[in-house]
């Protein structure tokens, strides 16, 4: 299947949500990610674990659990809180990394969306009549990458913290002249919703419904505001990879990292994952609409089976850009801007967005697991 450049565009900063004005680099608010269709089938050896899980992935039982937040400060887009039933899944114990996301690449050629130029006649699609058209020197490969303000800021534009850096991708995560020197156990990051889909695919297996990944995350604690319990976090607790200081200017990297951890560096949550919380945001399956808990508890009354997520998006903020639901926070979030380390935060992302704190785990549901054996 011939490729095809899809519109790129950074997704709005995490809570509390601000509708930035929309500028191109350097004062951005809006991103060039473009993307590719991913139409080719690769065969794919599959081993299997001694105690019969796929390798690198842990069971998730089945059951129920409530999802979402009643916190009268929670987000409208995390309430109401709703019951949930679900199939028993497995899922990677931790985020894909830099070495893994090379082996699919070496096999494969896949050219990830930062590694594309954006068709400014799709990108304009997505975006307000009249907008103009980026200088021709931002209509090319790149990414979004996270550079910290030199002196404290209002917490209202995103854009101050984010930069579109040509050349920007998976392998060169801050821009060129930077490179995965000693980072092969991080997770990847600058992968767009397609660019972890395409993967997930490869490596037989799938992405987590928004549903999935918010129980997994809970480790099997029922109504505890994070995954190790209701204990917000200190400077000092290292229990999550997560932002120290003052944000977004100051980092004072207690934990010992200025940016994403290699993976299984804090503790695992009660399922043995590692990372549901903070270190890098997480793609699930499901389009992202801000009103889809609303629309599940006005549906049923009892426990929504296996949720796959709405049939569309819908985000009041940017109505015209497809978005996909993200979970579990990064090393950016604090709790006085982003607390989004909580197993019930959520929040959109244009699916063909990268970012330097954006990744994905996959899943693969235990019945399908069983036939393929």
């Amino acid at each position: 299947m011939s490729a095809k450049n899809r519109a790129r565009r950074q997704p709005v900063a995490p809570q509390p949500p601000v509708a930035a004005p929309r500028r191109w680099p350097g004062a951005i608010t809006l991103g060039l990610l473009a993307a590719a269709a991913f139409g080719t089938v690769y065969a794919v050896t599959v081993w299997t674990r001694s105690d019969g899980a796929p390798p690198g992935m842990v069971l998730i039982p089945a059951g129920e659990f409530v999802m979402g937040s009643d916190d009268p400060a929670a987000p409208a887009t995390e309430r109401p809180a709703h019951k949930v039933k679900l199939d028993a899944f497995y899922l990677d114990e931790h985020e894909v990394t830099n070495a893994q996301f090379r082996a699919f690449v070496d096999a494969t050629g896949y050219v990830t969306t930062a590694g594309k130029a954006p068709d400014w006649e799709e990108m304009k699609k997505q975006l307000p009549p009249g907008t103009p058209r980026p200088p021709a020197d931002q209509l090319v490969p790149g990414s979004l990458v996270f550079t910290p303000p030199a002196e404290k800021v209002p917490l209202t534009n995103a854009a101050v913290w984010w930069r579109w850096v040509p050349g920007a991708c998976w392998k060169h995560p801050e821009g060129p002249g930077s490179d995965l020197a000693g980072r092969d156990d991080h997770p990847v990051v600058h992968v767009s919703w397609d660019d972890a889909a395409a993967y997930a695919r490869w490596a037989g297996k799938r992405l987590p419904t928004e549903a999935e990944w918010e129980y997994a995350a809970r480790g099997g604690l029922a109504g505890q505001r994070f995954t190790w319990g209701d204990a917000p976090p200190g400077d000092d607790a290292k229990l999550a990879n997560i932002w120290q200081g003052d944000f977004p200017n100051r980092n004072t990297k207690a934990d010992g990292f200025d940016r994403t951890a290699p993976v299984k560096s804090y503790p695992p949550n009660g399922y043995g994952l590692y990372d549901t919380a903070g270190n890098v945001w997480e793609w699930c399956s499901d389009w992202y609409r801000a009103d889809a808990y609303a629309r599940y508890a006005k549906a049923a009354k009892e426990p929504v089976v296996n949720p796959a997520g709405p049939d569309t998006f819908f985000d009041p903020a940017e109505p015209l850009t497809p978005k996909r639901v993200t979970r579990g926070g990064s090393f950016l979030c604090h709790v006085t801007y982003c607390e989004s380390y909580r197993p019930a935060a959520r929040r959109g992302t244009a699916a063909d967005t990268g970012m330097s704190h954006l990744g994905f785990r996959c899943a693969v549901s235990k019945a399908d697991w069983e036939k393929r054996k």
